[in-house]
């Protein structure tokens, strides 16, 4: 007994290094009692640590801790997406004006932990108690870093909002939960995966569950029509709180729902083919959503005035274009999600990078007030036109890399007319972000035309962002490959 508790803790050591830090990060922000970039420091090197446990597993596919959590391919690319993601942001935190004048010290490091490590959970987890418990743990973190500067009366609001969308979606996704077990008589996904193959799944209250159980994830992958809640957040909260909702969150909502669908409904032959184990079509669902997800994102984002929450719609269109990976029932599907998540990582936080950079200086998330940035802050204006075309898929940046790979496996699948409708999406897009970019270069500044400048700290983590975009926008295959490799090793049931 002993011994194979030790072996399955040995799998769970990248949760272990993440959850030990944020207690370090607590005790030492408890000790120090002010803010002190310490505690930022300690939480990267515990990640770093955690990073490297995650390559050690590089290649294990295995079940743990009674089939609750499992480790995989797939699951270790997300707790990489995790892990660039959340040091990055602690790095946005520490250059933000509005965390520098909040009243908190390092809190804002334990919470994102928090949800750090509640994400590792969400992508591993393969039992629908565990999903929902490692979902309410990244939820209650996101709560209060939403509301995280308490002075503002946005941030309060969108804090709200946010609990009571987050408690109402997650009771409905716990009574579908219920409604699955009352009719397999288990939470164990594999176990329900073998209910549904061997029996007629073709009941109504099957259907129902997926449904409610989708509104919980929904709600965490910001898609339609569970997406209420996301441009409130994104122009209440603080901006790298935004930033990494936006990326973190999303990804490990977008894990558990790979895992739910594919590990209860799919089923795969001694030949490599994936099917359905049921007669209920969840991928018409996904479509679905993700049509509504791409629509109502890119022709809302239109209209908006603020650039937090033209990125907020911006997100709720990308989640879109990734569920398109998932209307696809083979290993290319998946690796494009995961290749347009890596995109994603990259071109978004370099965005709300510069969102933060031009807000510290204006003080204002107002997309006119940006005029002239180009020209008063030359290497910023360049660096969020290089983001924007990547956001919107032009050539040479990763953002189209991302999404030749979602279209081209659509074509591939004979879903040629969705590839289609996802590219008119496409297009819609660029006249929202060249908005954005025809006030920084061509319109007049109302207030003042004066160079701004930035420290040279700001221009290298500006590098850091802007370089993959360009570099895997031209040169993809390691991208391609990892991709790859995860996915050959997602331990779905044969």
């Amino acid at each position: 007994m002993q011994a194979q508790l030790l072996n399955n803790l040995s799998f769970f050591y990248p949760e272990v290094a993440v959850f030990t830090t944020l207690l370090v990060c607590l005790i030492l922000d408890v000790i120090l009692n002010k803010k002190s970039i310490i505690v930022s420091l300690a939480a990267a090197i515990g990640l770093l640590i955690s990073l490297y446990f995650l390559i050690i597993q590089s290649g294990t596919s295995e079940r743990f801790f009674s089939n609750l959590l499992v480790v995989d391919g797939m699951g270790t690319f997300f707790k990489y997406i995790f892990v660039a993601s959340t040091l990055l942001v602690i790095i946005f935190f520490g250059v933000s004006k509005e965390i520098k004048n909040s009243v908190h010290k390092n809190e804002h490091i334990v919470l994102m932990l928090g949800l750090t490590g509640g994400a590792f959970l969400m992508a591993s987890a393969v039992n629908l108690l565990m999903m929902y418990l490692s979902l309410e743990l990244a939820s209650l973190s996101s709560y209060i870093l939403a509301g995280y500067s308490k002075k503002d009366k946005k941030s309060s609001e969108a804090s709200m909002k946010y609990i009571i969308y987050g408690a109402a979606s997650s009771g409905i996704m716990l009574f579908g939960i219920t409604l699955i077990y009352g009719f397999t008589g288990s939470l164990d996904l594999f176990k329900i995966n073998l209910f549904l193959s061997q029996t007629n799944a073709n009941n109504p209250a099957i259907i129902i569950s997926i449904i409610m159980i989708l509104s919980g994830i929904g709600y965490k992958i910001s898609s339609v029509p569970f997406q209420f809640w996301t441009p409130d957040i994104y122009e209440g909260a603080p901006i790298p709180v935004g930033a990494f909702l936006s990326v973190t969150s999303s990804a490990a909502g977008m894990a558990m729902l790979i895992r739910f669908l594919l590990y209860t409904f799919v089923k795969i032959d001694i030949n490599g083919v994936w099917s359905v184990v049921s007669s209920v079509r969840w991928n018409e669902i996904i479509i679905v959503i993700s049509i509504a997800s791409m629509l109502l994102g890119n022709m809302v984002a239109l209209w908006q005035t603020s650039i937090k929450r033209l990125l907020a719609y911006s997100s709720i269109a990308h989640t879109g274009y990734m569920l398109l990976g998932l209307t696809v029932l083979n290993q290319m599907g998946l690796t494009a999600i995961l290749i347009y998540i890596s995109a994603y990582l990259f071109m978004n936080l370099g965005a709300f990078y510069v969102v933060i950079l031009i807000s510290n200086k204006l003080k204002t998330d107002d997309i006119q007030d940006m005029a002239g940035i180009g020209f008063r802050a030359p290497f910023i204006g360049i660096s969020m036109a290089i983001f924007m075309f990547s956001l919107s898929g032009i050539p040479s940046t990763v953002g189209f890399v991302g999404k030749f790979y979602i279209f081209s496996t659509l074509i591939k699948a004979d879903m040629a007319w969705l590839a289609l409708v996802a590219m008119l999406n496409s297009v819609i897009s660029l006249f929202f972000y060249v908005k954005v970019l025809k006030v920084m270069f061509f319109a007049k500044s109302r207030k003042s035309n004066s160079k701004i400048s930035y420290s040279f700290s700001h221009y290298f983590v500006l590098a850091i962002l802007v370089f993959p975009v360009l570099f895997f926008g031209l040169y993809f295959v390691p991208l391609l490959k990892l991709a790859e490799s995860s996915v050959t090793l997602f331990g779905l049931i044969k």
